[in-house]
């Protein structure tokens, strides 16, 4: 019986080839399954049906488009909201969080169609290799797992005349400049001339931040348990209110980054991404958590957050401490409800007003006028008792006759 590989499917020229050469040099049939996480959020609309006819052109038994949108915002996009993500404090996790997205329903269509093992058209330089083929693993550790760009030794030249050799209909050109990645939390772009990380990134790599409002202006975005549920009292779910402070934030032409990432292979990358509405949303987040979480809390997960980040970016999604972590970030946000107004300038974003129901922000502690209601005589004895170990240390070790230290 001829064996079965269920592909993830991008419609671009690498896994359109793959189509072929899978059934060229491995005799097998293969199933191409396409996940909309998104996509369409950098402004290039997917053209689904399109995508669907070019891999049955390109030979495949069968072709499935998945419309994964609300799933990607609400379970994964959300959960990393809740946990602050971002790998080595910038990068808000774009592409590393629809990846396991992909695997999830590549497993699924894996097994609905018989297949014996999946593929992707990863290279192997970068990190979605690893987040393919770990998350399969994770999810399905019997199927085998198959990564023709990694061994078939083609240049892009080379894949273009292979596509046209077969007759595989591409939008592709040997011109073309940018390696675009989008989905609903933003856009990642790489090669071209800013593979060079001297040089300023062309402006035509924007899209989702091209700057159109020049008048600022204010919005304010409602949490309830750390969950985005309004924007300016407007509820939302969460796919869609991703999208519309997208278009918002991102008019501003707010939401750039521009950095040199290490990847999990151990090669430092130039990255640019735009992520609007990830950033701010991550910026409100965090500032309400400053109103509403106790401190031991605060400063816990403040601990553990890059290391969240770090299990997304590195492919453990699916993972027993990533699980672990999960229930420590929702547990968190139980009190993480209440409303954070942002202010939107030309290329500026920034938190200024915060309010909640379970504020622990008390104005009478807090404040220096006449209505202070904290007792200033219960704060000699807490400092005494607060630096007691360090008076005694200072006393018995480092200057034990009382005079100063040598040093």
């Amino acid at each position: 019986m001829t064996k079965r590989v269920a592909l993830a499917y991008s419609g671009g020229l690498d896994t359109s080839v793959a189509v072929r050469w899978l059934m060229e040099n491995h005799g097998v049939e293969v199933v191409a399954v396409a996940v909309d996480v998104g996509q369409g959020a950098g402004g290039d609309e997917e053209d689904w049906d399109s995508i669907r006819s070019r891999a049955l052109a390109a030979g495949a038994v069968e072709a499935v488009v998945i419309d994964a949108r609300e799933e990607m915002a609400a379970d994964f996009c959300v959960p990393a909201l809740l946990a602050n993500a971002k790998y080595e404090g910038k990068y808000p996790l774009v592409s590393a969080l629809s990846r396991p997205v992909i695997v999830k329903h590549l497993v699924q269509e894996a097994r609905r169609f018989g297949a014996d093992a999946v593929a992707h058209g990863c290279t192997g330089k970068g990190n979605d290799q690893v987040r393919f083929e770990v998350g399969t693993r994770a999810l399905a550790p019997d199927l085998e797992t198959i990564a023709p760009a990694r061994v078939w030794g083609l240049t892009r030249e080379d894949c273009i005349e292979y596509a046209e050799r077969w007759e595989i209909p591409l939008t592709v050109t040997k011109e073309k400049l940018y390696s675009i990645d989008a989905n609903l939390w933003g856009r990642a772009i790489e090669c071209g001339v800013i593979e060079d990380p001297w040089n300023r990134p062309p402006q035509d790599v924007y899209t989702m931040t091209r700057p159109t409002e020049t008048e600022g202006r204010e919005i304010i975005v409602g949490f309830e348990s750390g969950v985005p549920v309004s924007i300016d009292g407007q509820n939302m779910a969460p796919g869609p209110l991703i999208a519309e402070m997208n278009r918002i934030v991102g008019s501003y032409g707010f939401g750039r980054l521009d950095m040199v990432e290490n990847r999990r292979v151990g090669i430092k990358s130039r990255e640019t991404y735009e992520c609007p509405g990830a950033l701010a949303l991550l910026m409100a987040h965090a500032d309400l958590e400053d109103l509403t979480l106790e401190r031991d809390l605060h400063h816990e997960k403040l601990r553990l957050e890059p290391r969240w980040a770090e299990l997304v970016y590195d492919g453990l999604w699916f993972s027993p401490l990533k699980q672990a972590l999960d229930a420590f970030m929702i547990s968190s946000q139980k009190h993480v409800t209440g409303e954070v107004r942002l202010r939107l300038e030309p290329g500026q974003c920034w938190v200024v007003g915060r309010r909640s129901p379970v504020s622990l922000y008390d104005h009478g502690l807090a404040t220096y006028d006449a209505t202070d209601t904290f007792n200033h005589a219960d704060a000699e004895g807490f400092v005494r008792l607060w630096g007691l170990g360090v008076a005694t240390w200072s006393a018995v070790q480092e200057h034990p006759t009382g005079g100063e230290s040598p040093a």
